[in-house]
């Protein structure tokens, strides 16, 4: 069934292919780590936890990825957009981008030239330092991050079934792990 229904997806509407991502996120979920990655042998509870964070990191991404992809972008695309629109309508340089990144190992002028090609962003020089280029969104730009992000939410809302007390927690822990405890 499960298979039937993402051979089925590319087929039908968006709307629908949507509902049936939803689905396939549901099922996905639903799915205990264990059951996952097919084993159940773990050092400790933190060799189980760090697991943990890593699939359902991957988990997240693959599931933003499909529906990034309706809107002909990337996860990286998506972050430079974001990063653009909190400073907007100022505009940043590539260093100031590549540091706000999520993923620091992006190629950020790389990002910056497919997202000029879509006219979703636009480069000129910089009025303080010649050898510099800064980037800024455009009217499409803004128009597509906000679509995009509108899909996000709702695909988040759908997928993270969390109590805003139980989010607080979680994020007070990831900080705590990444060593940014207060």
């Amino acid at each position: 069934m499960l298979i039937l229904m993402v051979f089925l997806c590319p087929i039908l509407s968006q709307k629908k292919v949507f509902l049936e991502y939803t689905c396939i996120y549901m099922y996905i979920c639903m799915v205990k780590l264990e059951q996952a990655i097919q084993s159940n042998k773990f050092k400790n509870e933190m060799h189980k936890a760090s697991l943990n964070i890593l699939y359902t990191a991957w988990w997240l991404k693959t599931q933003m990825s499909k529906v990034l992809k309706e809107f002909g972008l990337t996860h990286e695309q998506y972050n430079v957009l974001r990063i653009l629109k909190g400073k907007y309508p100022e505009q940043l340089c590539v260093k100031d981008i590549s540091c706000r990144m999520i993923e620091k190992s992006s190629n950020v002028p790389r990002i910056i030239d497919r997202l000029v090609l879509k006219k979703l962003v636009k480069r000129a020089d910089s009025p303080t330092d010649k050898r510099e280029t800064v980037t800024t969104l455009t009217q499409a730009g803004l128009a597509v991050l906000a679509a995009s992000t509108k899909s996000i939410n709702q695909l988040m809302d759908e997928m993270v079934k969390m109590e805003n007390q139980e989010a607080e927690q979680l994020n007070v822990l990831l900080e705590r792990l990444r060593g940014t405890e207060e």
